[in-house]
């Protein structure tokens, strides 16, 4: 059973930056895509940022510029820097591991994020 163990939400004021971290409890290289998706109150969740295991990203409009998405090989550890945070940017953010075949998908439990203005 693969686990992913997210941690570095919590509460900042409007501008600042957290990281956030997601360490999976085998090697990410077997996943073909790592990402981190989002979800507000009263909406859907939405995608943040991706990175396939050929170390191509994708962000999602609202977070180009401002977030990052990383990858620490060796800890098996995914990261999603975020920058000039924005009171909008308040969610529960989640990490996913998606294969490809055989066909897989894991999430973890999620970090609350608050930014607040």
């Amino acid at each position: 059973q693969v686990q992913l163990v997210e941690s570095g939400g919590g509460l900042v004021q409007a501008g600042g930056s957290l990281r956030l971290s997601c360490a999976v409890s085998r090697s990410f290289l077997s996943f073909d895509v790592m990402g981190w998706y989002r979800q507000a109150p009263g909406k859907q969740r939405e995608l943040v940022a991706t990175m396939t295991s050929g170390a191509s990203k994708n962000y999602a409009d609202s977070v180009k510029g401002r977030f990052t998405i990383s990858r620490d090989n060796a800890k098996n550890t995914v990261y999603l820097q975020m920058n000039s945070l924005k009171p909008e940017d308040t969610a529960v953010y989640y990490c996913n591991a998606l294969r490809a075949w055989p066909a897989a998908e894991y999430w973890d439990q999620g970090t609350q994020v608050t930014v607040s203005s």
